[in-house]
């Protein structure tokens, strides 16, 4: 293929976003194992900063209309041409049988975004690979079937767990236009998905694992004395599945004689609210909220904390995490690790070896606190265990691998 005929598109539901390195990493790490791609985002960008991950993307990255009435010439253009496409009759019974179970503004959107893609995609386009099992599986489904091409996601952890069951098994069922093959990067959604899937072979397990080029190796870190200031960081957006309001709780709960302070790295929409929290707790003086960082912030961050706190729990609509990149990051950098035991997270920390799980409960999480802070001996080898275990089981390599080979199999050669 030449450098004008990507044979591989790739769908994602925003590009560049700070709070998605593992797909940047990702896709930057298929690029580099020769595969040849231009990036589909539905999204417009709404970060103000970038990752340097993202500046390594070589390919194109196109955006599909984000709102249909704000390109109406667009849409009517692609629409008269998906219409002469000899699948397009079946994608659009799919969609109108998917419409019935699903009557909204954002269905009705998916369809006329993969009328836009299907008729845009380059003659040489082979497969369609897309980043979340929701939204974005949608429209590439849609646009596939119009286009006689196979499809394949990734999924990860809202679109697993807040996604209706109906609508992930004829995703991985043949006989629905389904998925060539799903990748995801927990054995517990991969469990879940396979329960699903008319094939469990389908579904692939390929953990994101972590680029360590990108880190600087970890700093020489000696022990804390108990009684100096305990720097706790975390990093995570301000939505209710990462469970820092019982974390805020928690901190006004930790004992007098204790010098903290709690660093936060990123945004949200509970941003205000967590905020007015925590000075309405008295802790406004011992939390610094730094907003969205990029990477080498992060890092840094990292290098000079005691204890890294990821209060993560289930919110009440279902959306918990999978298995946090950021886990992995803190112990790339010695750091250790306060978490809970939701979704994946088990997977990678074991209690009292790779780190510490507790119950979310504040006083759970302030009792577990206070602990690693007059303990920091056992903290460090909990940590210097978390940096062993990704060494040895949580590389980037492995997955890379396989996932090139998946996507190789379904005709996305590489160049």
């Amino acid at each position: 293929m030449t450098a004008g005929a990507p044979n591989l598109a790739v769908l994602v539901k925003g590009w560049p976003r700070l709070s998605e390195t593992f797909i940047a990493q990702e896709l930057v790490a298929l690029q580099e194992a020769g595969h040849q791609f231009d990036i589909w985002s539905l999204r417009h960008p709404t970060d103000m900063k970038r990752h340097p991950l993202h500046d390594r993307f070589r390919g194109q990255v196109r955006y599909l209309p984000e709102y249909l009435y704000q390109e109406p010439q667009r849409i009517w253009a692609a629409s008269e041409q998906a219409q002469r496409l000899p699948g397009y009759g079946a994608a659009y019974k799919v969609w109108r049988a998917d419409l019935r179970r699903d009557p909204t503004h954002n269905r009705i959107r998916r369809f006329g975004q993969a009328c836009v893609l299907a008729a845009e995609l380059p003659a040489s386009t082979q497969v369609l690979y897309a980043h979340f099992m929701h939204t974005p599986s949608s429209v590439a489904r849609y646009a596939a079937i119009m286009r006689g091409l196979p499809w394949s996601f990734s999924a990860h952890a809202k679109d697993i767990w807040t996604s209706p069951d109906w609508e992930k098994s004829e995703k991985l069922h043949s006989d629905t236009y389904g998925a060539a093959f799903g990748a995801t990067c927990t054995a517990i959604g991969a469990q879940h998905l396979r329960s699903l899937a008319d094939d469990p072979a389908r579904v692939e397990l390929i953990y994101h694992g972590l680029d360590l080029g990108r880190f600087p190796a970890p700093p020489e870190r000696g022990l804390r004395p108990a009684d100096s200031p305990f720097h706790m960081l975390s990093v995570g957006r301000l939505v209710e599945k990462k469970g820092f309001d019982r974390l805020i709780d928690a901190l006004a709960m930790l004992p007098d004689d204790l010098d903290w302070h709690w660093t936060h790295i990123g945004g949200g929409s509970l941003s205000d609210t967590l905020q007015n929290r925590a000075a309405s707790a008295g802790l406004s003086g011992r939390i610094t909220w730094k907003g969205a960082c990029d990477q080498p912030e992060v890092i840094a961050a990292m290098r000079t904390a005691d204890l890294f706190v990821l209060p993560s729990r289930i919110a009440t609509d279902g959306d918990r995490d999978g298995l946090p990149n950021v886990l992995m990051e803190a112990a790339s950098q010695y750091l250790p690790i306060l978490s809970t035991p939701v979704s994946a997270i088990p997977e990678f920390i074991e209690t009292g070896t790779h780190g510490v799980l507790t119950d979310d409960d504040p006083v759970a999480l302030a009792n577990a606190i206070a602990q690693l802070a007059a303990n920091p001996a056992q903290a460090a080898g909990m940590a210097g265990a978390a940096y062993d275990r990704l060494i040895a089981d949580f590389r980037m390599d492995p997955g890379i691998a396989l996932l090139s080979a998946r996507l190789s199999a379904l005709g996305a050669h590489k160049s």
